[in-house]
């Protein structure tokens, strides 16, 4: 076990120097701006944190936009007794969970992989194929650095204030239903069907009408443990075995 720890450690370190030593060349001229400098200094206090006390391997990663980051108060014990680390940092597209990917995903060797991107994105105005093909970049990615590992992608969900946006949602959504429905390593979590009633968003968000109350993340709790418990027993198998020095 000591043995172990000190492997571990010793490829958290080499991973941060990669991470530190990659940041400029990983980052396009348009990083200026507010808002990737924001999410850069998110991602630089997740990298501080992990260097101080490196997470265990194995654990469930939750990644991507505002609604993982929000999670933070309730999403251990909901998701208990699986150990989980949250790495949602808010504003996110699916382009800047890849562009930080050395650094908030793969030094984890999570056994699973909880993902919410893609809604900011289509709000910005990127096209659906876009969407899609920074998710497709993503399982590229991740199957080069962790291999099998799955991701479960948690559906694009459908708020008030972004209901003119929802068509657009929802063709993001069947692309990657249709993935989900090719690859062993991916799994899509509905959550649209329960957040809705009569075609229309229940009552489930806060004042912005965009971030959800306790009353959504119940939903989420619900429809994310359906998919992740019925695998979690062998997945936790399958990453000690390829998480052993």
């Amino acid at each position: 076990m000591v043995i172990f720890r000190a492997i571990q450690l010793a490829l958290w370190a080499f991973a941060l120097g990669l991470y530190t030593a990659g940041a400029v060349a990983q980052t396009p001229p348009s990083a200026n701006s507010t808002l990737e400098q924001e999410l850069a200094a998110q991602v630089d206090r997740f990298v501080e944190a992990d260097r101080a006390a490196p997470p265990a391997a194995c654990q469930v990663l939750f990644v991507g936009s505002s609604s993982i980051v929000k999670w933070k108060d309730s999403l251990a014990a909901d998701m208990a007794p699986m150990p989980i680390i949250n790495r949602g940092f808010g504003g996110s597209h699916i382009e800047y969970v890849n562009r930080w990917f050395d650094a908030i995903v793969a030094p984890y060797r999570p056994r699973a992989i909880v993902f919410y991107a893609g809604e900011n994105d289509i709000d910005a105005g990127k096209s659906v194929d876009g969407v899609v093909a920074d998710f497709d970049a993503f399982m590229a990615r991740k199957t080069q650095v962790l291999g099998k590992t799955p991701v479960y992608f948690i559906s694009l969900k459908p708020s008030k204030l972004r209901l003119a946006e929802f068509s657009l949602q929802s063709r993001v959504n069947d692309a990657i239903r249709a993935r989900a429905a090719r690859r062993s390593d991916l799994h899509y979590i509905d959550v649209v069907a329960p957040m809705l009633e009569n075609g229309k968003p229940k009552d489930l968000f806060g004042p912005d009408n965009l971030h959800m109350t306790r009353a959504g993340y119940v939903i989420w709790t619900r429809a994310v443990r359906a998919a992740l418990l019925p695998h979690t027993e062998a997945e936790l198998r399958s990453c000690l075995r390829t998480a052993k020095p």
